[in-house]
């Protein structure tokens, strides 16, 4: 009888231990930080894409996400730091244009076509970038939660913070602009005319509505997209 119950609770705590680990893989358990946002501004489940943005609770911020279809918003194009008067101008890498591969063309541009909805895109703060340096969730992964911000290389991404002076190694360059790295999680001041990778951000419009819309989408029929993480 001792055996029996000894087996019993053994089996009991086996399933409550699966259910708690399924119920943490589960993809359908909302962020506590994080919304997807669709191309024309629509907020889906967390299982749910295609996506475009993403919105930041936390910060009242919404983040341009990258993709990998060689559009303005690939993620492989990079950029020189150029803004009106400070930096340099087309020092970058973008296919998408035979020209003007800098940080103010690209939000120009963006604005221009209005992502998800929004038309004040510009080039996040260090602080603002900063705040999405997490733990890798698994080894050579990077410093970001990869499966809301998907095309993530393991390089320097531009920050709006500007006229910083420059490391020794740079010393002939005098200033420069401030950059994160997803790849370490660290920050540096890098040469404006460096070929860096950007992430714009625009503040959140409508948050509560937002919010308060996220819970009714469970009937809503989606395409589902599993992120996928490309390294340069």
């Amino acid at each position: 009888m001792k055996a029996r119950i000894v087996s019993s609770f053994s089996i009991l705590s086996a399933i409550t231990l699966y259910c708690s680990i399924e119920q943490a893989a589960d993809p359908s358990h909302e962020h506590p930080r994080y919304t997807k946002i669709s191309a024309d501004g629509e907020p889906l489940k967390p299982w749910q894409g295609p996506w475009a943005c993403v919105l930041d609770h936390q910060n009242n911020l919404l983040w341009e996400v990258k993709t990998d279809n060689e559009s303005i918003h690939d993620g492989y194009w990079t950029y020189s730091w150029f803004n009106n008067h400070t930096g340099e101008e087309n020092l970058g890498d973008c296919y998408f244009e035979p020209a003007r591969c800098d940080t103010q063309d690209l939000v120009r541009r963006t604005n221009r076509d209005g992502l998800c909805g929004v038309k004040n895109w510009r080039l996040p703060t260090h602080t603002e970038l900063q705040s999405l340096v997490e733990a890798p969730t698994r080894p050579s992964s990077t410093h970001i939660a990869h499966d809301y911000f998907i095309h993530i290389k393991h390089g320097d991404y531009w920050t709006s913070d500007s006229d910083d002076q420059l490391p020794a190694h740079f010393e002939q360059f005098q200033m420069g602009g401030k950059a994160v790295n997803f790849h370490t999680g660290q920050s540096m001041t890098l040469p404006y005319r460096n070929a860096a990778f950007t992430m714009l951000v625009s503040a959140a419009p409508n948050l509560t509505a937002f919010k308060l819309n996220t819970p009714r989408l469970s009937n809503r029929t989606s395409v589902i997209t599993q992120p996928k993480e490309n390294d340069k």
